[in-house]
């Protein structure tokens, strides 16, 4: 990495922190993005993470529900979980799992759990659809933790590539509308990884585990565990670990720019949209 573009770091535009809620059937979760404090980061809409030991906070799921115009990426970490759509899709997700659904046009789904205790723990990130691409046919890119590459491109440092490129190794998971990054990053106490963002993406860090700090040098900014750091600045993200290590995601996009409409599990461009993909899940279109 060249010296000019090692000191274009990126810095903590703001930190958010996310808020309790629950969902689906009564899933309790922490709501980061589609919040008040931060409602979208263009093209990502929302953003879940769900982590409990507790059965009676997951055992209900999520029960059939439509979407429509955009998409869905579940990341599990810890336990297991069966997905089904109206379109004879079905498939369980395991720990180190990921899924990318395309719900373009429309599908019903549902998301229950495969097991009655232990722990369950992922992320559920939602990312917009450009307005060309919303009546799309839905389609999934699923992974299982093999497919997932795993490098340890610095000492004290592990990625898990699941979309965009570290070095010479490229995730599985391809959109060419948002051209994402996804990163699974873990650090050893004291550890530092630097990675240059794609240009013009937006991106976010949200850190998981343990406690870090976001820049370099005396611009390094602290970020606390269950804490989101939106990037500004430059384009390096370089993240050092705390004196318990660290572990975060790294996400970014293209952003697309566009209207966006949305309400519950519908997310077009324009209200008559709206009141369209209502009227074709009510006739059993999707």
């Amino acid at each position: 990495m060249s010296t000019n573009i090692n000191q274009d770091f990126a810095r903590i535009g703001r930190n958010v922190r996310g808020m309790p809620t629950s969902d689906g059937a009564g899933v309790r979760l922490t709501r980061v993005i589609g919040t008040p404090q931060l409602d979208m980061l263009d093209p990502f809409l929302m953003l879940d993470e769900f982590g409990t030991d507790k059965p009676e906070d997951y055992l209900a799921g999520f029960p059939e529900h439509p979407h429509r115009g955009f998409e869905t990426v579940t990341y599990m970490l810890d336990g297991r979980m069966r997905h089904k759509d109206n379109h004879g899709n079905e498939g369980v997700l395991v720990p180190g799992s990921v899924q990318w659904m395309t719900a373009g046009r429309g599908l019903v789904h549902s998301e229950m759990p495969e097991q009655e205790q232990g722990r369950m723990r992922g992320f559920q990130l939602w990312v917009n659809l450009p307005a060309r691409d919303k009546m799309t046919a839905p389609q999934y890119q699923e992974f299982a933790p093999e497919r997932i590459p795993q490098l340890q491109p610095a000492e004290g440092v592990s990625v898990k590539v699941i979309a965009g490129q570290v070095g010479d190794t490229t995730g599985p998971i391809a959109q060419p509308a948002t051209e994402p990054v996804y990163l699974d990053i873990t650090l050893d106490a004291g550890a530092s990884w630097s990675y240059a963002l794609p240009e013009g993406h937006n991106a976010f860090a949200y850190l998981f585990e343990g406690s870090g700090a976001v820049g370099d040098g005396e611009d390094a900014r602290p970020l606390a565990s269950q804490e989101l750091a939106v990037l500004a600045g430059g384009r390096v993200f370089k993240l050092t670990a705390g004196d318990a290590g660290a572990r975060a995601i790294l996400v970014a996009g293209k952003p697309l720019r566009e209207p966006v409409a949305r309400y519950g599990p519908f997310v077009m461009n324009s209200k008559e949209q709206l009141m369209q993909a209502f009227v074709d899940y009510q006739e059993g279109k999707f």
